[in-house]
């Protein structure tokens, strides 16, 4: 089965202890941040999304122009544009990059951030929506002939697309979100399920309803889980780094005028927050303060102490079934080649040792 690791792009420089460095879109930044991780032996990079943010395709599309074998993964809001023109400008750019894209659907848990865009519809009832556009997407990308659709949301005659996606039969779509309606959409149509950085306890409860879910429609799902390492050649310098970190962003928010927050309308920012509520330390190596002050939003729990620790922490919950990591850092471009020398190898290895070890016990079975 192996693992897998994403890593994480911005358009310009910044992080929560971090104060953006340059213009919104930065070229060079993207350019030499993309290599790093191509050179740090990540598998893919996400290129996040926001109602302010840079075009998240046009930067998948120059940070791929500027590496050679890593893949990508789009973040992408249903609602803003025609599935049907969505489905041939990702075809197109699957095309172009030779298969190296996935799409990371992110419905949205946040009234203010979508009604930026001009999108006023309820919670639930973005769900709702996203289960007809990526539905109505995958027909684009595979049907054989045009169709029409009528949908509670979308009307197409004779939709049909001349450009179909490299990689077979569409391309691969991540999916997030753990409300009720989430995990539906998630059952019916994620081939990857992205969690946040939760206790093991709470992820393997998340896994378990998802599998649930995917059941319902005769699918298999697999997990991909997020958390921000913080490494230390000792265990005492990591926690050092980890109250530094917290002591920054504090201060960072307050020079800027940010506030706490709330976890808005997002499940997956609730369940931060009730893990977080079980202390600062959880499992072990599992740190919840920074996700306590940001009021949920985000990935923003971290994994903390030496890399053999953060090695030995991420597999278990690679033994849950999760087997994609999305890991990334406060210093990101720094962090980046941290894990690509320290943490990285040390997990595959050690996922391969698990993997031998079970082929020997089945074989011995037989």
């Amino acid at each position: 089965m192996g693992v897998q690791f994403i890593g994480m792009v911005q358009p310009h420089e910044v992080s929560e202890t971090i104060p953006r460095n340059g213009p919104a879109v930065d070229p060079a930044y993207v350019r030499v941040f993309a290599q790093a991780h191509e050179h740090a032996g990540f598998d893919r990079i996400l290129v996040p999304a926001s109602a302010t943010s840079p075009d998240t395709l046009l930067t998948v599309a120059y940070a791929a122009s500027v590496t050679q074998k890593i893949h990508f993964l789009l973040a992408h809001r249903p609602g803003f544009v025609s599935p049907t023109l969505s489905a041939r400008q990702l075809a197109t750019l699957d095309n172009y990059i030779n298969g190296r894209v996935a799409v990371h659907y992110i419905t949205g848990g946040s009234d203010e951030d979508q009604q930026r865009d001009g999108d006023f519809l309820g919670h639930d009832e973005r769900y709702a929506r996203s289960d007809e556009y990526i539905g109505l997407l995958r027909r684009v990308w595979t049907a054989e002939q045009p169709f029409d659709h009528e949908g509670t949301y979308y009307q197409a005659k004779g939709a049909w697309s001349e450009v179909k996606p490299v990689q077979s039969p569409y391309v691969p779509i991540y999916f997030g979100g753990a409300s009720a309606p989430a995990l539906q959409v998630a059952g019916k149509h994620a081939d990857v399920y992205a969690l946040w950085g939760e206790s093991l306890a709470q992820a393997g409860d998340l896994v378990r309803q998802v599998r649930a879910a995917a059941a319902q429609h005769g699918r298999t799902v697999e997990f991909s889980i997020s958390f921000r390492p913080i490494l230390g050649a000792t265990e005492a310098e990591a926690w050092a780094k980890a109250a530094q970190i917290l002591e920054d962003t504090r201060r960072l928010k307050v020079s800027q005028g940010f506030s706490r927050g709330g976890p808005q309308q997002s499940e997956g920012a609730r369940r931060l927050l009730a893990d977080a509520a079980q202390g600062d330390r959880v499992d072990a190596h599992l740190w919840t303060a920074l996700a306590r002050e940001n009021g949920g939003r985000s990935n923003s729990t971290s994994l903390v102490g030496t890399p053999e620790q953060v090695a030995d922490a991420l597999l278990k919950y690679y033994d849950l079934g999760i087997t994609t990591f999305l890991i990334r850092g406060f210093d990101p471009l720094v962090d980046t080649i941290t894990y690509g020398r320290d943490l990285l190898p040390l997990v595959r290895q050690k996922v391969a040792e698990r993997e031998q070890q079970a082929e020997h016990l089945a074989r011995k079975a037989a």
